[in-house]
């Protein structure tokens, strides 16, 4: 019985933190504009960020397994593309990625969502107009502004919205590649696979999640070549690598788990 109290003492009190640190980090959310564009990467919000990310992880039973850590540029900012299955795609990146603060392209709505709405606009997070080409020009624009200023690294999932089929990639938006063309940065592409399986097992099962970096696209064979070429490269990357997945199959042994 003693003992029963006890775990439910640590209980309350592990509650209690956690009601607290939100209640900090709703007034903290308070102090963002949700009209502003912020060029300065906040390393304070980035701290919140982070950390509910890792709290969330855990509480919806995730473990991120990722590969090819080796291959990022050991120094020097870059553009993460990758493809899209799932909301939870940009937070499982995010937070394996967190040593270099990347910055996602993100729809208008999910800045919009309290709290975290804010926050992500704080970190250089950015919108985009998918239905008026110029807004998005700009957008890109303001994109590779923030690499050269090296306040972060963007990431960007050219597919433009969640692809549900997963098997056969969308069509990209190849003007996305833009954002390294211009400030002269190399390409990182990855995979993302399982992340579409996490809602539908939350919080009875564990869910396991691949996050594969693929390869690295130099900055030099990004500048010269046409974004329609980059595009096909990274699809074929991308598209190799899925097929590689079957459910259930995965050597973990090859695997590091952040």
């Amino acid at each position: 019985m003693i003992i029963l109290w006890i775990l439910l003492s640590i209980l309350a009190g592990i509650l209690g933190v956690l009601v607290l640190y939100l209640v900090f980090t709703c007034i903290c959310s308070l102090f963002i504009s949700k009209r502003k564009e912020y060029d300065k990467n906040s390393k304070f919000y980035r701290f919140l960020l982070y950390s509910w990310t890792w709290i969330a992880l855990r509480l919806l039973r995730v473990n991120v397994h990722i590969t090819g850590m080796e291959k990022l540029p050991k120094d020097g900012r870059f553009v993460f593309v990758g493809n899209h299955i799932s909301n939870y795609d940009p937070i499982i990146t995010w937070y394996a990625l967190r040593k270099y603060d990347l910055a996602f392209i993100s729809k208008e709505s999910n800045f919009n969502i309290p709290i975290f709405g804010r926050i992500i606009r704080k970190c250089c997070f950015m919108s985009i107009d998918r239905t008026n080409p110029k807004n998005a020009v700009k957008t890109i624009t303001r994109a590779s502004g923030l690499i050269k200023a090296d306040e972060v690294s963007m990431a960007v999932y050219p597919e433009g919205t969640r692809n549900k089929t997963q098997d056969v990639l969308l069509p990209f938006h190849n003007v996305v590649f833009k954002i390294a063309q211009k400030p002269q940065v190399p390409i990182v592409v990855a995979s993302t696979y399982g992340t579409n399986k996490i809602a539908g097992r939350t919080p009875f099962r564990r869910t396991h999640v691949y996050l594969d970096i693929l390869n690295v696209l130099p900055a030099e064979e990004v500048l010269q070549s046409r974004t329609a070429e980059i595009g096909s490269t990274v699809t074929r990357i991308i598209t190799e690598n899925l097929e590689k997945y079957t459910i259930g199959e995965k050597d973990e042994k090859l695997l590091h788990i952040v």
